[in-house]
C-alpha cells in the first residue's frame, strides 16, 4: 500500500465516498467489498470503517450525494417551457443512470425496501415534484392537489421504467426519454389551462 497522503477528515471523507462511487458504478453491489474500497483509497480498513462503519453506510453515503448532485443539476425556470425543463431534467438523470447502472440497480433491486435508501430516492422525487408545482400555471389549491398527485405517479412511473430500461434496452436513450416527457404532458394536459403553452408543448 502506498504511503498514505494526510487529508482533513471531510476531505478523506469525499476521497472515500469518490472511490465507493466509482466502484458501485464499475461492479454489482454484492461484489464491492470493503477491503477493496480501503485499498483502492489507499487507506487502512480501520480508517475507512471509521467514517463509514459497513458497505450499507458507505453505499447509502454515496447515493444520497449522487442524489443532491442531480437535484442540483436539474433546471427549474418559469422562463423556460415545461417541455424544455422536462427534457434537461430527464437527460440529467439518464447520463447518471447509464454511467452509473450498476449503483441505480442496486438502489433499486438488490436494496429495494431497505428504508435509508427508500428515504433518499422520497426526498428526491419530493423536491422534484414541488418545484415543478413552482412553475406550473396552476388556477387554485385544488388544481394544485390535483396536478401534485399526477406528477407524484408519473415520477413513480419514470424510476420503474427507468430501472426496467437499465436491466433491459428495449428502446434507445431518446426513445425512453421521450416517452417519460411525453407522459408527463398528457397527464398535465387536462389539469393546465388550455391555452397554456406548457400544455401544448411536446417533445421534439
Amino acid at each position: 500500500m502506498p504511503p498514505r497522503q494526510r487529508l482533513t477528515p471531510a476531505d478523506r471523507r469525499d476521497q472515500l465516498l469518490a472511490v465507493g462511487a466509482r466502484l458501485f458504478a464499475a461492479h454489482p453491489y454484492d461484489d464491492v467489498q470493503m477491503e477493496q474500497v480501503a485499498e483502492a483509497a489507499g487507506v487502512s480498513r480501520a480508517l475507512l470503517y471509521r467514517h463509514f462503519p459497513n458497505k450499507h453506510a458507505l453505499f447509502a453515503a454515496v447515493y444520497r450525494q449522487a442524489s443532491d448532485r442531480l437535484l442540483a443539476e436539474t433546471r427549474i425556470d418559469p422562463a423556460e417551457s415545461l417541455v424544455d425543463q422536462l427534457v434537461q431534467g430527464m437527460d440529467v438523470h439518464l447520463d447518471y443512470f447509464v454511467a452509473n447502472r450498476n449503483a441505480v440497480l442496486a438502489a433499486n433491486r438488490v436494496l429495494a425496501g431497505d428504508p435509508v435508501i427508500g428515504t433518499i430516492m422520497t426526498n428526491e422525487l419530493d423536491a422534484l415534484r414541488a418545484r415543478l408545482l413552482t412553475v406550473l400555471p396552476l388556477a387554485d389549491a385544488s388544481a394544485r392537489e390535483a396536478v401534485s398527485g399526477v406528477l407524484k405517479s408519473w415520477l413513480v412511473f419514470v424510476q420503474i421504467l427507468c430501472v426496467d430500461w437499465l436491466t433491459e434496452e428495449t428502446c434507445t436513450r431518446t426513445q425512453l426519454r421521450d416517452i417519460c416527457v411525453g407522459a408527463a404532458l398528457g397527464a398535465l394536459q387536462p389539469l393546465l389551462p388550455a391555452d397554456s403553452a406548457a400544455a401544448a408543448d411536446r417533445p421534439q
